[in-house]
């Protein structure tokens, strides 16, 4: 026999010696997989560390970017108006049964040096006069609380600004009376 025979260059079977089988279903399919979870988990750990460290660098430790200094151009200030008080004090009852008794006095904000608007509300005197007596004899006390007094000065406004007025704006409400009792 020749060198050749015993080592078996042609890749034939040797009758002596047993093949490995080879793995099938899942027992084939467990080392993939697991590299697989493995590559995802570590995917996932460099994401999150990645996230957290920029983060913290854009945010330098949690202080606020958006703080507006005091002295800013960007910080409003609330206009200034003049008011009409010609309006005086109204007595009235809310619509409530037994009704309570409504007195109230309240002056108009308008623009600042708006004369057309001083003279429209000297002219229309009468019928604010009569509006604020029926505006507040339509209400009922719980509308008349100390919590919806913004409310009732955007109606105030968005009546008086619609219904009474041609060209003049109001702006602004203040209620230097307002005082709800129940009657006897």
């Amino acid at each position: 026999m020749s060198d050749a025979d015993d080592l078996d260059l042609d890749g034939g079977d040797s009758p002596g010696i047993d093949s490995p089988k080879k793995a099938s279903g899942l027992a084939a399919l467990l080392p993939n997989l697991l590299k697989f979870i493995a590559i995802g988990l570590g995917a996932l750990l460099f994401i999150v560390t990645v996230s957290v460290i920029t983060f913290n660098v854009l945010n330098r430790g949690g202080r606020g970017q958006t703080v507006i200094p005091a002295s800013s151009p960007f910080v409003g200030t609330r206009p200034t108006y003049q008011f009409f008080t010609l309006i005086g004090q109204v007595r009235t009852t809310t619509s409530d049964i037994p009704g309570y008794s409504v007195v109230v006095n309240i002056q108009l904000g308008y623009d600042e040096n708006d004369n057309a608007t001083a003279t429209e509300l000297t002219n229309r005197l009468p019928e604010l006069q009569d509006f604020v007596r029926s505006f507040f004899r339509s209400k009922r006390a719980a509308d008349l609380s100390p919590s919806n007094e913004a409310r009732l000065r955007q109606e105030i406004i968005e009546q008086i600004n619609t219904r009474i007025l041609n060209t003049a704006r109001v702006r602004h409400v203040a209620f230097i009376q307002l005082e709800v009792m129940q009657m006897p």
